[in-house]
């Protein structure tokens, strides 16, 4: 990840909600968890909240300072389920297959909040994780360690998502580090033995694993969730500025149509603010919202065999009827004569 768009706040707040709830437990209230990072209790229960890596990196820490459990990195992590991750998530649940799992996994982690790279290979009849943490090698050794403790945790409980508790048990787990004192917590949390003073740091599972089918895998719904994850990495890609960023928060938003007030609150600015920033970019809210909803429609209508009224439910229509307008206004065509097409 570009260092340089660690500021930029395109994240839902899953792993900071998170990582607050637990030091809350430890007694430590909200607001000196989140001190520094500009946000407020409030703004982590509203849904259009949107974070960056930094503020979640000032979150972590403050738990370091303020607390000295070793356990809170392994408990964040074993509380970060799929279902935390929006599209990217559920397109992991319903991989076909384990494999399919990894490489989805990889192909769209920029859609979490990435800060450890992951990459994974079939090694000695073995499929292992391999965790990068260079990204953060310039913070202190206690931040790289709290992070690293948190993703091992965190790859553990993705794939007893995917397979079940007792089908995704974990052969071995090694570090770069040196075996730290609460040794116990690594055993505990990822079920298996660990390594210190390795060469990388791995999480390796028996390789006949990535041959098994998932009890939630369903061809239509991973090949669907798969393109809307393409199309949002391809148009963060594609696109700067806040222009970008209205198209995030639009397209990541199934089931209702966003409005302007929404949008500009998750952006921490007013209507008119938004409105200008956006006229400098010369485009606008209503052609980011009628650019994205044309495109999702196209790919339902073109990909599945989703009813209109149905597409016009995901795409936050109030009425099929609605929805058939402003199709055939932004394509010149009808729903059903663009299928046919």
């Amino acid at each position: 990840m570009d260092l340089a768009i660690w500021h930029d706040k395109r994240y839902a707040p899953y792993k900071l909600v998170t990582l607050v709830a637990v030091l809350r437990k430890e007694g430590i209230p909200a607001e000196l968890s989140l001190k520094g990072t500009g946000l407020c209790t409030d703004s982590l229960s509203r849904p259009e909240t949107l974070t960056s890596v930094s503020q979640y990196l000032t979150v972590c820490r403050n738990a370091i300072r303020l607390c000295n459990n070793p356990e809170i990195p392994f408990r964040v992590g074993s509380q970060i389920h799929l279902s935390a991750y929006g599209m990217y998530g559920f397109a992991l649940v319903c991989s076909l297959t384990v494999r399919d799992f990894f490489n989805s996994a990889v192909k769209y982690h920029q859609l979490a909040t990435p800060i450890i790279s992951i990459s994974w290979q079939e090694e000695n009849g073995h499929a292992t994780w391999i965790f990068d943490d260079r990204l953060v090698s310039q913070q202190s050794d206690d931040l790289r360690l709290f992070l690293l403790e948190q993703q091992f945790a965190q790859h553990v409980v993705h794939l007893k998502d995917v397979l079940g508790e007792t089908a995704a048990v974990p052969l071995s787990a090694s570090f770069q580090f040196s075996s730290p004192r609460h040794i116990a917590l690594y055993r505990r949390y990822l079920g298996c033995e660990c390594a210190f003073n390795q060469p990388a740091s791995k999480l390796a599972y028996p390789r006949s694993i990535l041959t098994l089918k998932p009890p939630m895998a369903f061809g239509l719904t991973y090949r669907i969730l798969q393109q809307t994850c393409e199309r949002i990495l391809s148009e963060a890609s594609s696109k700067t500025g806040i222009a970008s960023k209205v198209n995030d928060i639009i397209a990541t938003s199934p089931g209702h149509a966003p409005t302007m007030e929404f949008v500009a609150q998750g952006l921490g600015m007013t209507v008119r603010t938004l409105h200008r920033r956006l006229k400098l970019e010369d485009t606008s809210f209503a052609h980011i919202c009628d650019e994205v909803r044309s495109k999702l429609a196209k790919e339902y209508l073109q990909t599945t065999a989703l009813s209109t009224e149905d597409i016009a439910e995901l795409l936050g229509f109030s009425d099929v009827a609605n929805f058939r307008h402003t199709f055939r206004r932004l394509t010149g065509l009808t729903p059903r004569q663009f299928r046919a097409k």
